[in-house]
């Protein structure tokens, strides 16, 4: 008999058609889930992925959260049966040694930075984080690499057959998209006996899915086994204020567990503050990345930004933290003056003590690597700034970061430099409001497209998102680019604070902004290009909304060099990484 063929073609949202081939026969079977045991070997892309798309828009799910919405207690107890279900006990849970990392923005790279300073020491690490970039994957590493294809397919397949043969009325069937892959995440961890795991986390239903369900407890000195307690940071809380005052079920302060913050505003420093000595828990501001000693050198990090400097002083303090309770002295130095948690849980906004970081910690930030954000690639003349900014306070990061590297990078380059944006933004997000800070680059060009990948894109399954229809993402991207002519027409100077480098050339001072839609990244990218890309496959075709591109290349292809901001959304960037960089698809 000849081997079953599988073949997966999207029907519609929440379902799948597979077709086997048996004895020359199609036989067809529709649904929204097709359990392993049906399939004779387990494939990565078709099966796994394919399948873990379905629960994106898990129509039963939706119907769920609007019975949820406003009562925290119902979601947690709906976790908890999903929990159960996929045969995990809240107790399992004890077992896990996290560092729990949550705010609105530096999670991924303050855990990144803790991740890498305790992979040094010698543990086996585990870090969840969201979203990925190029694979799915990448949410869950293990020593900091992504889980193999194989290890993923292991686990994915057990969690997800236990969830679908347990599939009830009450709880909708099977979790959505999120919740599925912190189930996954836990699953994994605790299969692959990691000694911590780092979390990062932000929103309100991923607090209620990891933190409220995790119990953290110290364990007896003489006990000689045991959790010992979870570290909480918030990087950037100021905007959750209302949240944390209105529903402090989701506030994941525990009582005895030590926790960190950055210097914040006063008034959420306030609510911070108020919530820790309620519960009993000891919360510190952390010193500024200079206060340590360093042998008189500037600590150097692996990520680029000096809004990375606050995160790298927060996972310092996580790390030194949890070593200290794991009885783990070898890579710690002593802090300047007493131990962060002997400071009095009544002090005004107390402050962790500062230290001199042993080597370890050292090259811990020095080597700590996370795609994506403030990151540079030159491939030939061509020069890549990506930064998945999406929000106010982050592009204000990415702009104050893009304006020295772009400055370092047109000093280095002999003749005239085109300048290029390539940009979207997802969700009710402000792109308006976001693009009038990138303006006074002077872009040559402002690119707009929309997070697909490449216009045929069935071997894309991780960044398939099938909860906005391409027509409305099309959509957005004109409105950016008509938000671009408008504000490109204003005065700069007068729009805006920001204010370019001097010493920055441009091809011609006086020329306007050119702005087009290209109707996938890979396209776009070709365009922008124009073959200059050694790595880059670019065929000479170049499909656009717009006519004439073409000839409006002309520039690109004369100039010493084309620098190209990549910001706006983390999915656009993924998206390029996957064409820049193919080690991430391997």
């Amino acid at each position: 008999m000849a081997r079953p063929l599988r073949v997966w073609q999207r029907c519609r949202p929440g379902a799948l058609l597979l077709l086997l081939r048996r004895g020359g026969s199609l036989v067809a079977a529709r649904g929204s889930s097709t359990q392993p045991a049906r399939l004779p070997r387990m494939e990565y892309q078709e099966d796994a992925v394919c399948t873990l798309n379905t629960l994106q828009t898990n129509a039963s799910y939706l119907e769920q959260v609007k019975r949820e919405r406003g009562q925290p207690q119902m979601q947690l107890q709906a976790m908890r049966t999903f929990l159960q279900r996929s045969g995990l006990a809240v107790e399992d849970l004890d077992q896990l040694n996290i560092i729990h990392v949550t705010g609105t923005k530096g999670k991924g790279s303050t855990c990144a930075f803790t991740e890498r300073i305790l992979r040094n020491c010698g543990l086996r690490t585990g870090f969840y984080s969201s979203p990925h970039l190029v694979q799915v994957r990448e949410r869950i590493r293990i020593n900091g690499q992504p889980i193999s294809k194989e290890l993923f397919t292991k686990y994915f397949w057990q969690v997800y057959g236990r969830l679908d043969e347990t599939k009830d009325s009450h709880y909708g069937s099977m979790p959505a998209y999120f919740r599925f892959l912190t189930i996954l995440a836990f699953h994994v961890f605790l299969q692959e006996k990691v000694l911590m795991a780092c979390t990062s986390v932000g929103g309100e239903a991923e607090y209620m899915n990891w933190t409220r369900i995790l119990n953290p407890s110290y364990a007896d000195s003489s006990a000689g086994f045991g959790l010992v307690p979870s570290a909480v940071s918030f990087p950037n809380p100021a905007s959750l204020k209302v949240a944390l005052a209105a529903t402090p079920v989701f506030f994941p302060l525990q009582p005895g567990v030590p926790a960190f913050t950055v210097k914040q505003l006063e008034s959420p420093m306030n609510v911070l503050k108020a919530r820790a000595e309620e519960i009993g828990c000891s919360l510190q501001v952390c010193p500024d990345l200079e206060e340590y000693e360093s042998g008189g050198e500037r600590l150097r990090l692996g990520l680029e930004g000096d809004h990375q400097r606050s995160n790298a002083s927060l996972a310092l303090q996580l790390c030194s933290s949890w070593l200290r309770r794991r009885g783990i002295h070898d890579f710690i130095s002593v802090p300047k003056r007493g131990l962060a948690e002997d400071v009095p849980l009544n002090s005004p906004f107390p402050k962790a003590a500062s230290f001199k970081p042993s080597p370890v910690m050292v090259n811990g930030l020095q080597s700590t690597e996370w795609p994506g954000r403030t990151q540079t690639l030159r491939h030939g003349p061509v020069t890549y700034f990506l930064d998945g900014a999406h929000t106010m306070r982050s592009m204000l990061a990415c702009v104050s970061w893009f304006r020295d590297a772009a400055a370092r990078q047109e000093k280095t380059t002999e003749g005239p430099v085109v300048r290029v944006l390539l940009f979207n933004a997802t969700g009710e997000r402000d792109s308006a409001a976001m693009l009038k800070l990138l303006v006074p680059f002077h872009f040559e060009f402002a690119v707009f497209c929309p997070n697909i990948t490449e216009a045929v894109s069935s071997s894309n399954a991780d960044q398939h998102n099938f909860n906005v229809t391409v027509e409305n993402m099309l959509t957005r991207c004109l409105d950016n680019q008509k938000s671009w002519r408008r504000l490109a027409e204003r005065d700069s100077a007068v729009a805006t604070d920001v204010r370019i480098p001097e010493g920055l050339p441009l091809v011609a001072e006086t020329r306007q902004t050119d702005a087009l839609v290209f109707p996938c990244i890979l396209s776009a990218l070709q365009w922008i290009c124009q073959g200059r890309d050694p790595v880059l496959d670019c065929p000479g075709t170049f499909a656009t909304l717009q006519p004439g591109a073409t000839t409006r290349a002309e520039i690109l292809r004369e100039a010493a060099g084309i620098h190209v901001l990549v910001t706006g959304s983390l999915h656009l960037v993924g998206g390029v990484l996957k064409h820049l960089d193919p080690s991430l698809s391997s």
